[in-house]
């Protein structure tokens, strides 16, 4: 298991509207949908707490259906849902009160991230030489698992207001460094946006308790 850092500090991205996740015809509120047991949420926290010093919920709406995990939970400081940007913006801002130069992101509907995903995003980061650093699998990048730094919050700010949307546009100004991890018995970066996707990441699941004996 990798060391936490104490001065490290997450947020976990449940701001999005979740429209491909429905559940008896309703748009479900995907962070809480089950798998193996447990909400996607849980185990997006069971992943990342061990690596980091403090975590919030990146969540609109009502915050009282998260009061369970005991975790904050900060909402969008821009409207009108303008994506994941605006969630590692709330990230950087709460982060950057806490003390902390760096925040990492993560979606909450990636149960499998790796167990050493800060120390790999922050060696990546070093090894280049930029501000950011965001991880890949399979040839793919994946933006929203990212290590950013809060220095960079009032530019986010900024360009939101302005209308940018696309992480790569706004972290390309920048630079960001890569972090490549290994594909095995599942990608630790399979996220689950519609049912058919939940699905199959309960039979990884059943698939790495099985290799787990």
């Amino acid at each position: 298991m990798t060391a936490m850092d104490q001065d490290m500090a997450a947020v976990l991205l449940a701001g999005g509207l979740g429209r491909r996740m429905r559940q008896d015809g309703a748009v479900a509120d995907k962070p809480l949908r089950a798998l193996a047991g447990q909400s996607l949420l849980a185990h997006t926290i069971a992943r990342i707490r061990p690596q980091v010093g403090a975590m919030a919920i990146n969540a609109n709406g009502d915050p009282a259906r998260f009061a369970d995990f005991g975790v904050d939970v900060i909402a969008d400081d821009v409207p009108d849902y303008p994506g994941p940007l605006a969630g590692i913006l709330a990230g950087m801002r709460w982060a950057a009160a806490r003390g902390c130069a760096d925040v990492l992101s993560v979606p909450t509907d990636t149960p499998f991230l790796p167990s050493d995903l800060v120390v790999r995003l922050q060696a990546a980061r070093a090894q280049a030489g930029v501000p950011l650093a965001c991880a890949g699998s399979g040839g793919w990048r994946h933006p929203v698992v990212g290590l950013w730094t809060v220095a960079l919050a009032d530019a986010l700010e900024a360009d939101l207001r302005a209308g940018m949307r696309k992480i790569g546009q706004w972290t390309a100004q920048y630079g960001v460094a890569v972090a490549e991890f290994e594909i095995g018995r599942v990608d630790p970066f399979l996220n689950i946006n519609t049912p058919d996707e939940l699905t199959m990441a309960e039979r990884a699941w059943a698939r790495l308790a099985d290799d787990q004996g």
